[in-house]
């Protein structure tokens, strides 16, 4: 069998009996292919103030007003043997890695925030802060 084929001006070859308007479009779509076809992208506005803290009201504060936040002081570390925990008693005094008058670490939910000195206030501990850690420090830490 033979088939009939019809050579077209532009040296395409088009079987008789298909449409010459999607031999047109094949022909487009290989040009094409060859172009890319670009543009710039665009971004909304980024407000940095935000990142700062300097720039929040007092509405979106008072949402959190109510939120329980776990707190803790920490006075210093020490490593132990399990051996030597067993043999813990009343009575018994940890050595810790600070010194009585190196100020004590505070956390809020696992972030340090600050830090400060122990103070008795009748016969009870507490903490007087001494130094916030910046801002940008603890947004960095989150």
């Amino acid at each position: 069998m033979s088939e009939n084929i019809n050579q077209t001006n532009d040296g395409m070859r088009n079987p008789a009996g298909r449409n010459p308007e999607v031999a047109q479009m094949k022909k487009q779509a290989v040009a094409d292919a060859g172009k890319v076809k670009a543009a710039a992208a665009e971004f909304e506005e980024f407000d940095e103030t935000l990142l700062s803290g300097k720039n929040i009201s007092g509405e979106k504060l008072s949402l959190l007003q109510d939120l329980m936040l776990n707190v803790y002081i920490e006075l210093g570390r020490t490593q132990m043997k399990v051996k030597d925990i067993l043999e813990l008693e009343r009575g018994y005094v940890l050595e810790l890695d600070k010194m009585a008058s190196e100020p004590v670490d505070i956390y809020i939910n696992n972030k340090k925030i600050a830090e400060g000195e122990v103070v008795v206030i009748d016969k009870h501990f507490g903490i007087r802060i001494t130094n916030l850690i910046d801002t940008g420090k603890r947004l960095d830490s989150i």
